[in-house]
């Protein structure tokens, strides 16, 4: 098997897995700037905002959000869902870091 094949192989089994494209390190980053306020410094949920939103926000590091597809969670983070706003400050490659960190949190 050629080196080329062997890598597409391993990115649509990493892809059927899960497995985020991105840099969990830079995902941080950008998750610190952007998503703490709400989600908390580890993934889990800030309560005032919470209860501010009137929402019941989940853990990050939950089976619930775990099992959310990588492209979900892009849509989530691109479009927003319920009361949570389209996050505008992560774009680009920083949507697959952000995904790699939040799948980091996974207990």
């Amino acid at each position: 098997m050629r080196l080329s094949a062997l890598a597409t192989l391993f990115l649509t089994v990493s892809a059927g897995f899960g497995i985020a494209a991105g840099d969990a390190t830079a995902g941080k980053a950008a998750y610190d700037k952007s998503c703490k306020s709400c989600h908390g410094a580890e993934g889990a949920p800030n309560p005032g905002m919470a209860k501010a939103m009137k929402v019941d926000m989940k853990a990050l590091s939950s089976s619930e959000v775990q099992g959310t597809s990588d492209a979900d969670l892009k849509k989530i983070i691109t479009d927003g869902k319920g009361k949570m706003k389209p996050v505008k400050s992560v774009a680009g490659k920083d949507i697959d870091n952000v995904i790699a960190y939040v799948r980091s949190l996974k207990k």
